[in-house]
């Protein structure tokens, strides 16, 4: 397989993860009883916590993307035929 493929299998696992674990262990202003600053909406996160959630992002996609690539490299399911395509 080409290492641009693999490159945008990865880029596309990564996307789809990070909007998976974007929400888990999020507490908003108002569940913690907090202003909100600025005039901000009150389900904001108080500490969002990205740079730990894009590590995470980072190694799950990793794992993700070495499986999908060893289904494809092994054939464990097959894929259509494209015409044409070589």
């Amino acid at each position: 397989m080409p290492l641009v493929s693999i490159v945008f299998i990865y880029l596309v696992v990564w996307w789809t993860t990070l909007f998976a674990i974007l929400p888990i262990g999020v507490t908003s202003h108002w569940e913690a009883n907090e202003p909100v600053p600025g005039g901000g909406d009150p389900s904001s996160p108080v500490d969002p916590k990205l740079l730990r959630k894009f590590l995470t992002t980072t190694w799950v996609s990793a794992i993700l993307t070495a499986i999908i690539l060893a289904v494809l490299y092994f054939h464990l399911i097959p894929l259509p035929q494209i015409p044409g395509a070589a």
